[in-house]
């Protein structure tokens, strides 16, 4: 395959975002070949800083970084022991030390980034941090790496906000080689059918608080990834596609010999990195069409609705101007290929099993769906993606993996897809815009016009519930949740609930300017409403008993009201918000900075905002030239 037989959409889409980032591109661009240099990166420090960095090491490690020949790998990890998906991460730093020094180079622990579990705040104040904590790891990247001490540099993690987070900073060092380093997935435990049955059972009183933690144990039950295809695992599927993962190294698990012989692996290519004038930095690797290939991977799995905010804002940070049209137009081109649940009853060692991403990348790149010429850190093209890796005689090698699904309920191929297009709608009317995973959602189910009740917080909605209050077809709306109200949290909790609501046979919707995330289920939920109810957004002037249309399959979202009356009701007055307490009160600088979410409901400044800053610095350099 050749760029030349790239789908038309895909091509269109692609040169459009190159067309409309030219500017902001071609700023970043020169600030990485500003920063890039051809010797050690703390070759040019004063001795005095120099000590600093090798104070701490001692034996070979502190001679190579105190003779300034063998260049320097950064190590930043989200590890820690209390979240299943970062308990392995213990081990890679002693690994990637010793694999770092048989290559002739030195690595250092730079530093490590925070790292939440939605799972574990979900619906608790907790979760008002979540979405804000990319942005902290994201400048928790960017401090390891200001000591300028590295050539290179590995970034460990897995989890929802903390990929993103670790792209976005190491893209502020974008001159450098970088690598992700994935951990893999726990093995299956209870089936997710079952699990979601005792959480609905649980929600109407059916099943007791013991057996509801008895099957989520059984879920979620040891070191690894949730196996459930939410945030996390997309952003794994999505990091690979884009070339930042050692060729088939994604959905390895973890505590096996060939985990850790990818892990060490990922630190001898660093090194090489390191010393090739010819290896790609991740800022030039990160380009229109690895983002568009990101996205793609996304819709044909039908991922994880949170993408639509963290992909726009990674693409920013490398100066490319990604936008909900842009996911909206892929998504009516790309094949729904992948069945994992919350789209179905497998998980991600399912879809690992049936071919996993070497099939799909296949199958991708046969249909003209990706772009095949693109950098990566396995060189260019992602042809390389179609292999996978494997063990002989305890020596790391790779194969063609299989080009077609091993099973076709789980992954198919482009000529007999789970559905025509990808896994994603964009919704808008005069509610504004917003996103629904449609790839969960039965079509029956797709469209619903009914009237809404109005709730300002999960816990309204609960008891509402518990009163017997919506036993009948409803679009439950659930406002002041967006970045500047509270953080934007997850209402994963209102799920079985509404569940409930449409096992009886009632159609139901959900419509909220806060986050249903990557397990997102069988409800239509249009999510993340920009702009926000608590910025006057049109959720504000909603009131119970209006008529609304929740449209996935037209791609509508709107109040069956007169446009003059809807202008004319004064907005609700935003609900009385709890800013302190669980961290809160740290946070309301972001609160008060941060974007919307179309625009990657980020604290950082948008590419356009950041050339526009440096025009006056240019303007004055021009100013004093010619007063020169």
């Amino acid at each position: 395959m050749t760029p030349t037989d790239v789908h038309p959409v895909i091509r269109e889409v692609t040169e459009r975002i190159a067309e409309r980032s030219s500017t902001t591109r071609r700023d970043y661009l020169e600030r990485l070949r500003a920063a890039k240099h051809t010797e050690p990166a703390r070759a040019n420090m004063a001795c005095s800083n120099l000590a600093h960095g090798f104070a701490a090491i001692s034996g070979t490690d502190r001679e190579s970084v105190k003779g300034l020949v063998r260049p320097g790998v950064a190590i930043v990890s989200a590890y820690n022991d209390m979240l299943s998906a970062h308990k392995p991460y213990a081990e890679f730093p002693d690994w990637i030390k010793e694999a770092a020094r048989h290559e002739g180079g030195v690595a250092q622990f730079a530093g490590g980034v925070p790292a939440m579990c939605d799972g574990i705040t979900q619906g608790r104040d907790g979760m008002e941090l979540s979405m804000f904590s990319r942005d902290v790891i994201a400048m928790a990247t960017g401090v390891a790496l200001s000591h300028e001490m590295f050539d290179s540099a590995l970034l460990l993690g897995i989890c929802d906000k903390i990929v993103p987070g670790l792209l976005i900073g190491g893209l502020t060092f974008g001159h450098l080689p970088i690598t992700l380093v994935p951990a893999g997935p726990m093995p299956s435990g209870l089936p997710n059918g079952e699990k979601s049955r005792i959480r609905q059972l649980f929600a109407e009183g059916k099943a007791t608080r013991e057996e509801l933690l008895e099957a989520e144990s059984a879920s979620y039950h040891s070191p690894g990834t949730c196996t459930f295809y939410g945030t996390a695992n997309s952003n794994q599927l999505v990091v690979e596609m884009m070339g930042l993962h050692l060729p088939g190294s994604t959905f390895v698990p973890p505590g096996t010999p060939l985990r850790r012989a990818l892990t060490e692996e990922a630190a001898r290519n660093a090194v090489r990195a390191a010393k090739s004038e010819e290896a790609p930095s991740i800022g030039e690797i990160i380009d229109e069409r690895a983002i568009v290939n990101g996205v793609v991977a996304l819709l044909a799995t039908g991922g994880s609705t949170n993408h639509t905010m963290h992909l726009p804002a990674v693409a920013s940070a490398a100066g490319i101007q990604l936008t909900w049209d842009d996911f909206s137009d892929l998504s009516s081109v790309v094949p729904l290929l992948g069945s994992v649940y919350p789209n179905g009853s497998a998980d991600i060692n399912h879809f690992t099993a049936a071919g996993g991403v070497q099939t799909l990348v296949s199958e991708l790149l046969e249909a003209g769906l990706v772009h095949p010429d693109v950098r990566t850190v396995a060189g260019d093209g992602l042809e390389r993606y179609r292999e996978q890796p494997f063990l002989e005689d305890g020596e790391l090698v790779w194969r063609e993996g299989p080009g077609r699904s091993l099973d076709t309920s789980v992954l198919r191929g482009v000529s007999d897809p789970f559905d025509t297009e990808g896994g994603l709608r964009v919704l808008e009317g005069n509610l504004g815009r917003s996103v629904m995973k449609v790839s969960a959602v039965k079509q029956q189910h797709r469209s619903v016009t009914a009237q809404a009740r109005i709730f300002d917080d999960q816990e309204q909605f609960k008891a509402a519930f518990k009163a017997d209050e919506l036993n009948r077809d409803v679009v439950v709306v659930v406002r002041n949740q967006g970045p500047q109200a509270n953080g934007m949290p997850e209402l994963h909790g209102l799920s079985p609930s509404l569940g409930v609501l449409q096992d009886r046979g009632h159609q139901v919707a959900l419509v909220t300017d806060g986050r249903m995330s990557g397990a997102s289920g069988k409800i239509p939920s249009a999510i993340q409403v920009t702009p926000e109810a608590s910025t006057g957004g049109p959720l504000a002037r909603l009131r119970d008993g209006d008529m609304l249309r929740v449209d996935g399959e037209q791609g509508t979202l709107e109040v069956l009201v007169p446009d003059e009356e809807l202008a004319s009701r004064e907005p609700a007055a935003p609900a009385a918000l709890h800013q302190f307490g669980t961290g809160r009160e740290l946070f309301a600088t972001f609160r008060q900075a941060v974007g919307r979410a179309d625009q990657g409901a980020s604290v950082f400044p948008t590419p356009e905002q950041q050339t526009q800053a440096q025009q006056p610095q240019a303007q004055q350099q021009s100013r004093d030239e010619v007063s020169a």
